[in-house]
């Protein structure tokens, strides 16, 4: 059910990305580092909206996407570090960090999870999981697992 005031239709991706043009207009000056950017994905619609709010205020720069599907066609920029739900409709995501690891795309990335179990925790690390956290997650958890995986390029 779409909710009031949602001028998006039901079942369209969601993809949520900062402006680059900011950067081409000359507004950051050239020797200005841009912030990490962190690529969020998950099926959850309030949790996307919760987590680009959260790691913007903790200084990053956020794209956020519905679906490894949405990810995988839009995705533009490299980022810094992944945010993953392992359970989304369609591919999960670790198939999406098993494709891009074939594919010798090397990213970070922090698992997060509602459906927990050893075999997924395991399969997890063997993909290279940075962190993987159980929802509901505190905001201080995620944060620090985003700043390790920042930390193992």
């Amino acid at each position: 059910m779409q909710a009031l005031g949602d001028s998006k239709p039901p079942n369209v991706a969601q993809v949520d990305c900062p402006d680059t043009r900011e950067q081409h207009a000359g507004r950051l000056s050239p020797t200005a580092s841009p912030s990490p950017l962190v690529y969020v994905i998950d099926d959850d619609a309030s949790l996307l909206r919760a987590l680009r709010r959260l790691l913007a205020a903790g200084g990053f720069r956020v794209c956020t996407f519905s679906s490894a599907e949405d990810f995988l066609e839009s995705a533009t920029a490299a980022p810094a570090c992944l945010v993953l739900d392992v359970h989304l409709g369609g591919l999960s995501g670790l198939d999406l960090q098993e494709q891009l690891l074939a594919s010798g795309r090397r990213i970070p990335v922090v698992f997060i999870t509602a459906h927990d179990d050893a075999a997924t925790r395991e399969r997890a690390r063997r993909a290279g999981a940075i962190d993987y956290l159980r929802k509901p997650f505190n905001d201080e958890s995620l944060l620090a697992g985003i700043r390790r995986a920042l930390g193992s390029h």
